[in-house]
């Protein structure tokens, strides 16, 4: 290939990653996902531990897989690792829906205004079967 084809793929490689990084900032910004995730964890004094590890977690993940680099690790801590996730992106997903207030306006929709709660289970119990699931049985 010619450096010109290089060129073009570095610039669009790069216009590509600035579009979907801009879009993320802008979405966790412009919702305020992180204080409104400290102020459902009760963590106010961990807000920019919180900022920094988004930041650095996206950084670190966007290094491996643009490195291709693989880790082969023992089930124990693949476990952990995939416990860890998992609850970060149920506390994002749930600042994000506290934000948006998804589950009250669903729930008069569904008639269920005084089951609130049981709806809220009935989620985080399926997503914690399905993960499962999808884990044990690598679907």
């Amino acid at each position: 290939m010619s450096i010109w084809v290089y060129a073009l793929l570095i610039l669009i490689g790069l216009g590509g990653g600035l579009a979907v990084g801009s879009g993320l900032v802008a979405f966790i910004t412009v919702l305020d996902i992180i204080p409104r995730l400290t102020q459902l964890t009760n963590a106010h004094r961990h807000i920019r531990a919180l900022e920094w590890a988004l930041v650095m977690g996206a950084l670190f993940f966007t290094l491996v897989d643009f490195f291709h680099i693989h880790a082969h690790l023992p089930v124990v801590v693949t476990s952990l690792y995939g416990l860890f996730a998992g609850l970060f992106i149920g506390t994002l997903a749930a600042g994000l829906t506290e934000v948006l207030n998804v589950f009250p306006i669903l729930a008069k929709r569904i008639n269920m205004d005084g089951s609130l709660l049981y709806l809220l289970m009935a989620v985080v119990f399926g997503k914690v079967t399905g993960s499962l699931l999808q884990w044990l049985l690598h679907l």
